[in-house]
């Protein structure tokens, strides 16, 4: 498989639907996480919360439980054939510890459905394409805040599990033109200091040749940006890229900075590419679907899918 190929994709939700919440990195407030899976019942779907999303680390208190605990969550929640999709609880840190952990033969297996995060959740995503070959889903977990307050994010989530065919272009009004031109390839991406943290790990990514690159983060003033970019390019990773698209950047200080930094490492890359498209961290995340074929247009800033996120 070369760098970015087309993934497998699940199978669409319907009314009924059992779908397992897994907590695979920071701990899960309780009363948020009961939130959450009120939203779901209420889209008809039947939520199973596996064994340890409300386990905390003696030693660690940032992490949701041990690894292996939810390595075998979400193991077990995969390969269960009465789940129809898995749904991250909340991000923070932890997956990077125990996505080695995953029985990946069990899940390749299993076959493919709905799996849906984001924020430190880009390490599964990650795996899920290079040790499964799934499409996934990136988009707002069970138990964030995004999700339990705004609407909007809810329809972007609740249209792709259930009816994808309507939601295959993202164009917010957000959306702007960073440098013009249109792309295509396949989707890929998430949080850009976890796609850096799995450079040279044995099973990462070797690059993003011919990917669409979704890059968004939390938290990285535009110094650390700058870094996190630089050492993706010198890697190579960068290298062949055919488009990118930029979500929120919450907590990395004024826009304006943030901004001349991607333009500035960005920018020389000689590709399409588009800021603001309203996902990511900020106060709504619309859900982007991971491994599927799209064109990037930065001319009228939409990102289009060949095909629904989900069969």
């Amino acid at each position: 498989m070369s760098p970015v190929d087309a993934l497998t994709r699940g199978e669409r939700l319907r009314p009924g639907a059992r779908v397992a919440v897994v907590a695979p990195s920071g701990p899960v407030p309780e009363e948020r996480l009961a939130a959450g899976l009120a939203i779901l019942r209420g889209w008809g779907l039947e939520p199973v919360v596996a064994p340890h999303v409300l386990d905390t680390h003696p030693a660690l208190g940032y992490l949701a439980g041990g690894d292996r605990e939810r390595a075998r969550d979400l193991t077990e929640a995969w390969c269960d054939p009465s789940v129809s999709a898995v749904l991250c609880a909340r991000g923070g840190f932890g997956a990077q510890r125990m996505v080695d952990l995953v029985d990946w033969a069990a899940i390749r297996a299993a076959g493919p459905k709905a799996f849906v995060g984001y924020s430190d959740v880009t390490a599964l995503h990650e795996a899920f394409a290079v040790r499964a070959g799934f499409a996934t889903l990136h988009g707002p977990m069970v138990a964030a805040a995004t999700f339990l307050s705004d609407p909007v994010t809810q329809e972007s989530l609740r249209a792709t599990l259930f009816e994808p065919g309507a939601v295959l272009t993202l164009g917010p009004e957000t959306a702007r033109t960073l440098v013009p031109g249109r792309a295509r390839g396949v989707t890929l991406g998430g949080c850009v200091s976890l796609l850096a943290a799995d450079l040279g790990t044995p099973q990462g990514r070797p690059s993003a040749r011919g990917g669409l690159l979704l890059l968004e983060d939390v938290g990285e003033e535009p110094y650390r940006l700058d870094r996190i970019l630089t050492q993706l390019l010198r890697s190579g990773w960068l290298d062949g890229v055919a488009g990118i698209g930029l979500g929120s950047w919450e907590e990395c200080g004024p826009y304006e900075g943030v901004r001349a930094v991607l333009a500035d490492r960005l920018g020389g890359l000689g590709v399409p590419v588009v800021e603001e498209m309203g996902f990511g961290h900020s106060p709504t995340a619309l859900t982007l679907p991971l491994g599927l074929p799209a064109a990037l247009d930065a001319d009228t800033c939409t990102l289009t899918l060949d095909v629904p996120a989900l069969r």
